[in-house]
């Protein structure tokens, strides 16, 4: 075969996959439809990432923490829920457990840069940037891809890791749960007057929900759910116009806020593949679980993916087995399945309930709130998925 394990998408699954593979002594080809300049310098697309301690001590196993620049690196310490115009909060933080924050916000531009430059070099991968794939197709004997210049590949093994809407799942076979929700996410940086204190904020309002996510100085990231038309108007306000609409949208909390960079929509559509692996072929990140934004363990799922994925594979090897045999992506599709699958729900659970402009709805929110804060153990199950996810 030309190659052991091809993986198809040079995001941060993708990228993540091939690192964690770097000891493994399989030979990996890495096929990505952008440029490779794009790949080492991404541009910023608005998104900070709230990566998980689980995460953290991911991306420091695969050589890519220590790239990521301090002044990216901004400390979440606890997090807020509010609703509508009630002065109850149910707030998240370490409680008596050992880290002093729950995680840390990073730009998912540093991330991508950092991940790549953990790869670049590696003995085992060859990277195809600036390529995209017309077809694919796989059995128990391997894979093949055809790529749109019309080369074939062969591998033992395929990595889809393309996108929640992904082409290569489709390819494969393999149907998925589509939500397209009719809603929008509105992302840019703002700064503002007063202290954050690194404490982020998920306010439920009527039509819109609003998040502030902490960034280092007088900085958040305001992101901001609407439906999509109106996402689309208020997109494209004026700088002026923008930051007026926020500071309202927030009542004023942090004071007045001005824009302090580009602006991001991103349509909200949420996805869950049937199945994570078939006949030599596994799916990873997004590809597998596409979630809401709203709980921020989209990119902690991602990642978690691709490890498990690849312990998997190299424990089998070790043992002398096939490690693209059924058994062994039906092991990581399960343990993987069994860890996204309750998150994925429960995350479209508080959507359907948040994103619900009635009356009844409201006071619905709000009972889940004073609940919350009187149910200690509600606290500590929340707690423990913010910092392990």
């Amino acid at each position: 075969m030309d190659t052991d394990i091809i993986i198809v998408g040079g995001g941060p699954a993708g990228l993540s996959m091939a690192r964690a593979l770097a000891d493994s002594g399989l030979r990996i080809t890495l096929l990505e439809r952008q440029s490779q300049e794009a790949l080492a310098e991404p541009a910023y697309d608005g998104r900070e990432i709230a990566l998980t301690q689980r995460s953290i001590r991911a991306l420091r196993d695969l050589g890519a923490w220590d790239r990521i620049a301090d002044e990216h690196k901004s400390p979440l310490r606890s997090a807020k829920v509010l609703n509508g115009g009630s002065p109850l909060a149910l707030t998240f933080d370490t409680g008596e457990r050992p880290e002093a924050e729950l995680g840390m916000l990073v730009p998912n531009s540093a991330i991508r840069r950092a991940l790549f430059g953990s790869v670049r070099g590696q003995n085992n991968l060859a990277l195809l940037s600036g390529v995209s794939v017309s077809s694919a197709k796989t059995s128990s004997a391997g894979a093949e891809v055809t790529l749109a210049d019309g080369r074939t590949l062969s591998a033992r093994l395929l990595v889809a890791a393309d996108s929640r809407l992904s082409a290569m799942r489709t390819q494969l076979g393999i149907g998925a749960e589509i939500n397209r929700l009719g809603r929008a996410m509105l992302v840019c940086r703002v700064e503002h007057e007063r202290e954050h204190e690194h404490v982020a904020t998920e306010w439920f309002d009527v039509p819109h929900t609003i998040a502030m996510l902490p960034l280092n100085g007088h900085q958040s990231s305001a992101v901001i759910t609407l439906p999509q038309e109106e996402a689309e108007r208020l997109a494209g306000a004026t700088d002026e116009a923008l930051g007026q609409a926020i500071t309202a949208m927030y009542r004023g909390r942090l004071g007045t806020m001005r824009v302090a960079s580009s602006r991001h929509l991103y349509p909200l559509v949420t996805t869950f593949a049937h199945r994570f692996s078939g006949p030599s072929a596994a799916l990873v990140g997004d590809t597998a679980v596409g979630m809401h934004p709203v709980t921020a363990h989209g990119f902690n799922l991602g990642l978690q993916g691709a490890v498990l994925l690849a312990r998997k594979i190299k424990a089998a090897r070790r043992r002398g087995e096939d490690w693209a045999s059924e058994a062994v992506l039906g092991d990581y599709a399960r343990e993987h399945r069994l860890a996204s699958r309750p998150i994925y729900l429960a995350t479209n659970a508080i959507v359907r309930l948040y994103g619900d402009p009635r009356p009844t709805a409201q006071l619905a929110r709000h009972a889940v709130i004073r609940l919350g804060r009187r149910l200690p153990f509600v606290q500590s199950a929340v707690r423990s998925m913010l910092l392990q996810a």
